[in-house]
């Protein structure tokens, strides 16, 4: 079985791009072309492509107290399909120019949480959306003690409220099987934990 591991420059052609709209998100308009399986090329597309940037999330987990410290706080989108729109989430943020993902975990945890984390380790990074965004996240694992965990924060500027949780390993375990957790960097994040836990751990000593 062969895959599309590479493409070459002939492979797809971005005819026009135009910005339709620029606010809190910007959405580009693209006109292109690319090649089909069979080696033709596909008509013209026109698309719409919703540019928000890269981010991070990143899953504080205290070995010694075997908690998470996951974050609640109300999310727009969440409102037309979820019973309540203030979501169980990850600490996530925006990679601003010149951050490194790393820093970015890093103020993304104090501006969020309060919190301080002595290890990060990279997970995985994925595509949240291709069919309709350009974003990709990166997702990190953070050794941090929870017991330093709890109270509201964010930035006022960002209309962030944010509500800080210390969460037992088996509660969590528990959302992801029940569907409490229900959104995408949540879910990776605490699954990917879950499969190499022990490998991290080690890691961390």
């Amino acid at each position: 079985m062969t895959f599309t591991l590479n493409y070459s420059n002939d492979d797809v052609n971005v005819l026009s791009k135009k910005t339709v709209f620029k606010g809190f998100f910007t959405m580009n308009r693209y006109e292109v072309e690319h090649k089909l399986f069979d080696g033709s090329m596909s008509r013209v597309m026109q698309r719409e492509m919703f540019e928000r940037g890269h981010a991070v999330a990143v899953l504080p987990y205290d070995p010694d107290t075997q908690e998470f410290v996951l974050i609640e706080q109300f999310r727009l989108g969440a409102m037309e399909t979820c019973e309540s729109p203030w979501l169980i989430e990850v600490i996530a943020g925006m990679i601003d120019e010149g951050e490194s993902p790393e820093e970015v975990c890093h103020r993304e945890a104090k501006e969020e949480s309060n919190i301080e984390m002595s290890e990060l380790t990279k997970a995985l990074t994925y595509l949240s959306s291709p069919g309709g965004t350009t974003e990709r996240l990166h997702i990190f694992m953070g050794k941090t003690d929870s017991t330093k965990a709890g109270g509201v924060f964010g930035l006022a500027s960002e209309s962030e409220d944010i509500k800080v949780h210390r969460v037992p390993e088996a509660t969590a375990r528990a959302w992801l099987e029940t569907g409490r957790i229900d959104n995408a960097a949540a879910i990776i994040a605490l699954q990917w934990f879950f499969l190499n836990k022990a490998t991290l751990l080690a890691s961390w000593r």
